[in-house]
């Protein structure tokens, strides 16, 4: 049953404004971040004074060889033509004139005679074929060239992608009664802690983000589950959301999304630190408003980040306010969660961080989002086909930010079998709200499995 006890375990000491900031070696030793499953236990029981209740942020949002084209002179090609007494005495002069007496039967006259009298473009329609010969030429020659070049294009994006982890998922689970997204592409973006390099297995899922894609506005709306939520595991059990992806890896993960919230997820993309450090950087970096509590926290967190992606050299934020981040300072600041509103707050940056990378990659244009992605696929795995990929990246122009939220909606932070945990307060009524976020519909009943997933939570934890 849940445990109701309150705690606060922040290092208030360290958290105290004006503070000395914490050595190097205090970073490395005491406090090992992230790497325990269950964390640090920093939740404390209540809805912390408001952060995280119906949390909603808006906006967080491509010579020829063998003389090609070159004067043809292979054997006496257009020299004076000697073969066999065809052409011979064949002369520059007079060349493209004719016999003014009609060809008769036998050819009188002998074959290999000099042309005279009339020019020959003064022939009815001979010089409208032989422009009609030349534009033909031309037309093939375009043709054969554009089709070069696409195939040039084709292989170097295959050979790019090729470089990229290509994960063909197992069966996807969507819930019977579940209304239809048939308008949407959802596809879930996962952050993983990979310190072995490890993209679909053994990795903590520290983001989950739903990234739902209006196919006829072209709007993106993100939601953020915590990745500490309260649900089912997929085979009956309840723990963190997070688990399914270390112990099932994004197939998992997918199913447990689809079973829980009633969604049609058919698509994921996960990337590692070094993938979104490099990202941040190709775009120049980005601006973000800090406060001296984020300050303190990001300067710890540079520590183990620049070991995870290693990075020898950093530079410590050295003040509050707005200031511009490099790739390294960002993703320290978005695993922040020492801070009042914890890992609500923590998720919310998060997508703070991606829509600036995605406005600043999409103001830059596609050759800037090409090297993003070109950098980026070492540190990618997703199960979008090549197509996909290319049709997405292409048409980053045409699509906009919308909303961002957290899920779920109404959450209750305790501690559930001795595990810091997000319950969600009716799973059912948070279902619906996200329903109506990401795709309008208002009213919607959640289906009969997500019904039953509700009462087991509330019967187990007595939270409602």
């Amino acid at each position: 049953m849940a445990d109701r006890k309150h705690t606060d375990h922040r290092d208030t000491e360290n958290r105290n404004r004006g503070a000395k900031p914490a050595s190097k070696e205090y970073w490395e030793q005491d406090l090992n971040l992230d790497q325990d499953t269950d964390q640090d236990q920093y939740y404390q029981n209540g809805n912390y004074q408001g952060y995280g209740q119906n949390y909603q942020d808006r906006g967080y949002g491509q010579n020829y060889g063998q003389n090609y084209g070159q004067n043809y002179q292979g054997q006496g090609y257009g020299q004076n033509y000697q073969g066999q007494g065809y052409g011979q005495n064949y002369q520059n002069q007079g060349y493209g004139q004719y016999n003014r007496e009609p060809y008769g039967p036998g050819y009188q006259q002998p074959y290999n005679r000099p042309y005279q009298q009339q020019p020959y473009t003064q022939q009815a329609g001979g010089g409208r074929m032989k422009k009609t010969k030349k534009k033909r030429r031309k037309i093939l020659f375009v043709v054969e060239l554009l089709i070069l070049l696409i195939l040039a294009v084709g292989v170097f994006a295959f050979t790019r992608i090729m470089r990229m982890e290509h994960v063909n998922l197992g069966e996807i689970l969507t819930n019977e009664g579940a209304a239809s997204q048939s308008g949407y592409q959802n596809i879930v973006l996962y952050g993983v802690d990979s310190r072995e390099g490890n993209l679909t297995q053994d990795a903590h899922s520290d983001t989950i983000i739903i990234c739902s894609i209006n196919k006829s506005t072209k709007e993106i709306k993100m939601v953020s589950v915590y990745r500490d939520t309260y649900l089912d595991n997929t085979n009956g059990e309840y723990r963190k959301a997070t688990e399914c992806y270390f112990f099932g890896g994004p197939e998992r993960s997918i199913n447990m999304l689809n079973k829980n919230l009633d969604l049609d997820i058919q698509d994921y993309v996960t990337v590692n630190f070094q993938a979104l450090v490099e990202a941040i950087d190709l775009v120049g970096g980005i601006d973000i408003e800090l406060t001296d509590e984020e300050v303190y926290w990001l300067n710890g967190y540079l520590v183990e980040t620049s070991q995870v992606v290693g990075v020898s050299d950093y530079q410590e934020v050295t003040g509050s306010g707005l200031q511009h981040l490099n790739g390294l300072q960002a993703v320290a600041y978005c695993r922040i969660r020492y801070t009042d509103g914890y890992d609500f707050k923590r998720t919310e940056r998060q997508r703070t961080v991606l829509t600036k990378v995605f406005e600043k990659a999409q103001s830059q244009g596609i050759t800037t989002l090409l090297s993003m992605v070109d950098t980026m696929l070492p540190s990618i795995s997703t199960s979008l086909s090549t197509t996909e990929l290319i049709s997405l990246a292409s048409g980053i122009g045409g699509y906009t930010l919308g909303e961002t939220a957290g899920f779920p909606f109404d959450q209750y932070a305790t501690q559930v079998d001795g595990s810091d945990v997000v319950v969600p307060v009716n799973l059912a009524n948070n279902v619906t709200q996200l329903h109506a976020f990401l795709f309008g519909e208002e009213n919607y009943q959640p289906s009969q499995t997500v019904q039953d997933i509700s009462s087991q939570i509330i019967n187990y934890t007595g939270i409602q």
